[in-house]
């Protein structure tokens, strides 16, 4: 049975920085993409980083890029997220992702294998 267990979210101040892991398990980790979505009270899931299953490539939505990166242990099979330079509209449960597409396709909610149940990330202003 394949397991995403996030780990790391909590409360932060605005500027702050947190860091989110992944453990996945009941996979072939080395050959999935991975990524993080996140969804905001009252709002739909949303793309926020992936990155391919070698880790040569990654995508970020722009609302990240230059705060946010992410990044995986193949041999712990655990995908991380560094979040800098948080704002309160960072705000939200994030989740987990492993699909077997191609990276790009990471984009997309619909058709993603396996999800994780979020951890909940809480940027104070």
């Amino acid at each position: 049975q394949v397991q995403l267990v996030e780990s790391g979210g909590g409360l932060v101040q605005a500027g702050g920085s947190l860091r989110l892991s992944c453990a996945a398990s009941g996979l072939t980790f080395r050959t999935y993409a991975m990524g993080w979505f996140r969804q905001a009270p009252g709002k739909e899931r949303e793309f926020v980083t992936a990155i391919s299953w070698s880790g040569g490539s990654t995508i970020y939505a722009d609302s990240v890029k230059g705060r946010f990166t992410i990044s995986r242990d193949n041999a712990g099979n655990t995908v991380y997220l560094q979040m800098n330079s948080l704002k309160p509209e960072d705000t939200a449960v994030y989740f987990c992702a492993a699909d077997s597409r191609l990276l790009p396709m990471m984009r997309y909610s619909f058709g993603i294998d396996y999800w994780g149940k979020g951890t909940l990330i809480t940027v104070s202003s």
